[in-house]
């Protein structure tokens, strides 16, 4: 079963607590927040007290994306509040199996981030280790852009090597994703869609996400 993510980035951050438990009811899957440093994106969202308070108001799995030059910093940490998912990216990194292993340590699955102009094959040396990819279809930094479709192919290769070496690996998409993309998506190999603007930005978040899953 395909698994949506809706994006805390797009929702009202003066009703945070209200949205989480609104997006809950509407059937979310998993709730995925985006960690920006204005570093590595050209943006700032919240920082680890935020992360703490969210997971701990939260009943559904929490997905925490580091966009952020200095992953090891926060790493320990989420893995000690057991975080359910945490990526970093691969761009930002140079000890990738060290980083993993911080987090696996605390049960945390663990992620590779990867920007839409980073090859995949990257990481295929480590893909084995991987408990999921987290792969952006827009450029990060930024809720509410429009999709990059050569992502299709990046998804299609990842998951033909993910069969035959990890085939529990979760592949998972984040940007511009909709009702127009997401079949396709889902079709070349996606497990996880994670939408903000598509959810966040309508009256009825149920109905988006049904939309998604169908």
């Amino acid at each position: 079963m395909i698994k949506i993510a809706p994006s805390l980035l797009s929702a009202d951050f003066v009703r945070l607590e209200k949205e989480i438990n609104s997006i809950q009811k509407a059937g979310a899957d998993i709730l995925h927040l985006d960690v920006m440093d204005g570093h590595f994106v050209p943006n700032l969202t919240f920082g680890l007290p935020i992360i703490k308070q969210i997971k701990d108001i939260t009943q559904i799995p929490v997905d925490v994306h580091l966009m952020v030059t200095n992953p090891n910093v926060y790493l320990e940490t989420l893995g000690k509040w057991k975080i359910d998912y945490v990526s970093f990216h691969q761009e930002a990194e140079a000890h990738i199996h060290r980083q993993l292993k911080v987090l696996q340590k605390h049960g945390v699955k663990a992620g590779i981030a990867l920007n839409p102009a980073t090859p995949v094959e990257t990481i295929f040396p480590v893909i084995a280790e991987l408990d999921f990819v987290l792969i952006m279809s827009v450029n990060p930094g930024f809720g509410g852009q429009s999709f990059i479709p050569l992502v299709y192919d990046k998804i299609e290769k990842l998951r033909k090597l993910a069969d035959q070496v990890n085939p529990e690996l979760e592949i998972e998409v984040d940007g511009g994703v909709n009702n127009i993309n997401a079949p396709k998506l889902i079709s070349k190999g996606s497990d996880i869609l994670v939408a903000g603007s598509f959810v966040f930005g309508s009256d009825d978040y149920k109905k988006q996400i049904e939309i998604l899953k169908k």
